[in-house]
C-alpha cells in the first residue's frame, strides 16, 4: 500500500495527536467533531456529531450521558454518510470508555453499512502510559511508520522528570486530588495517578489503569489534600474556571489545606490530561511545574495552567 492509498478517519483526538506525531496528518482524510489538535487538522470533514448538549451544567451532561449509555444509545453519533463518502481504509477508535469517544460497537455498526470500502478498524484500549506507547508502536506498524524516535523522545522527558525528583525528601511529595468531574464528584485515574507519582506528588484516592471513581465530598475535606488540580473531562481552561465554582462556592472549601495555602490549580483538561496520546507528556510536564515549580519552568502557565 503506497501513501496515498492509505485513507485514514480517525474517531479519537488521541489517536488523531499520535498519528500526527509519527508524521502521518496527511493521511487522515476525516476526524471526529472532538478532534482539533494538530490545527492542520481541522479542515478534515467531521465524522460524527454528539447526541447530547455540553453547555449545560455538569450535573446535567452527566445524567444525560448515563441515560444515554442506559438505553444503548451511544452519546456520539456517525455520520455513515459521510463514512461513505470518504472511503476510509482504515479508521481509528477506541475501546476505552464510551464517554470519551465514539465506541467500537457503533463503529463496528457503522463499518457493516459500507458496502464498498472495507476499512481496518484500529482499536486503542489505553489505561496507563505504557498502553499509549504501545499504542504508538502498534499504529506505527499498521502504516509501515518507525516509532523508535519519537518513543524514545516521550519517555526521555518522563525520564528527565523522574531524574529531578530523585531528591525530594517524602514530605516534599505533596498530596495530590486530581478532580475529573465536579457533579458529581469525580478523581481522575487510568494514566493520571501515575502522572501525579511521576510528577513528584503522592496521588490519592484511585489506582493507576483503573476508572475514576466518585469521591464522596466528606472523604475530600476528611484527607484534606497539600494540591488540588481541577481537569475536567472535554472542558478548556475557562469551562474548567466556571465548573470549579460547584466546589469553591461550598461553605467547607476555605478551611481545605490546599485553598489556605493557595495550592488550587484548574487545567486545560481536554487538550492534556484527558487524551491519551503524545501529548500525556506535556501533562507530566504541566503537573511537574504546578507541583515543583522550584524545579520545573516548562513554560505552560497561563495557557495549560493556572492558579484558581
Amino acid at each position: 500500500m503506497t501513501d496515498s492509498d492509505v485513507r485514514i478517519v480517525s474517531l479519537i483526538p488521541g489517536g488523531t495527536e499520535i498519528l500526527a506525531t509519527l508524521g502521518l496528518v496527511n493521511a487522515i482524510v476525516g476526524r471526529s467533531h472532538e478532534c482539533d489538535y494538530p490545527p492542520e487538522i481541522l479542515n478534515r470533514p467531521i465524522c460524527t456529531q454528539a447526541r447530547l448538549n455540553s453547555d449545560t451544567s455538569s450535573r446535567q451532561i452527566h445524567d444525560e450521558v448515563n441515560s444515554l449509555l442506559q438505553s444503548a444509545l451511544s452519546i456520539y453519533e456517525i455520520k455513515t454518510d459521510v463514512l461513505e463518502r470518504l472511503q476510509p481504509t482504515h479508521i481509528l477508535t477506541q475501546d476505552q470508555c464510551d464517554v470519551c469517544a465514539v465506541s467500537l460497537d457503533d463503529v463496528e455498526k457503522a463499518v457493516a453499512t459500507l458496502i464498498d470500502s472495507k476499512p481496518q478498524i484500529i482499536s486503542l484500549q489505553p489505561n496507563i502510559l505504557q498502553d499509549v506507547w504501545a499504542d504508538i508502536e502498534r499504529v506505527g506498524n499498521i502504516f509501515g511508520v518507525d516509532s523508535v524516535k519519537v518513543l524514545e523522545n516521550l519517555e526521555a522527558r518522563v525520564k528527565i522528570c523522574q531524574q529531578k525528583i530523585q531528591g525530594l525528601s517524602l514530605d516534599e511529595l505533596l498530596t495530590v486530588a486530581c478532580i475529573e468531574w465536579p457533579d458529581p464528584l469525580m478523581v481522575a485515574a487510568n494514566w493520571i495517578p501515575e502522572l501525579v507519582n511521576l510528577a513528584g506528588g503522592q496521588s490519592l484516592f484511585c489506582t493507576t489503569g483503573q476508572p475514576s471513581p466518585t469521591l464522596p465530598w466528606e472523604t475530600l475535606l476528611t484527607t484534606n489534600p497539600d494540591v488540588i488540580v481541577f481537569m475536567p473531562c472535554g472542558f478548556d481552561l475557562n469551562r474548567t474556571r466556571q465548573e470549579a465554582k460547584l466546589l469553591t462556592q461550598r461553605p467547607e472549601w476555605e478551611k481545605l489545606h490546599a485553598t489556605e495555602t493557595g495550592r488550587v490549580y484548574i487545567t486545560d483538561g481536554n487538550s492534556y490530561f484527558n487524551r491519551p496520546g503524545p501529548r500525556l507528556v506535556d501533562s507530566l510536564e504541566i503537573l511537574a511545574e504546578i507541583l515543583h515549580p522550584e524545579i520545573f519552568q516548562y513554560g505552560y502557565k497561563g495557557t495549560a495552567w493556572e492558579r484558581l
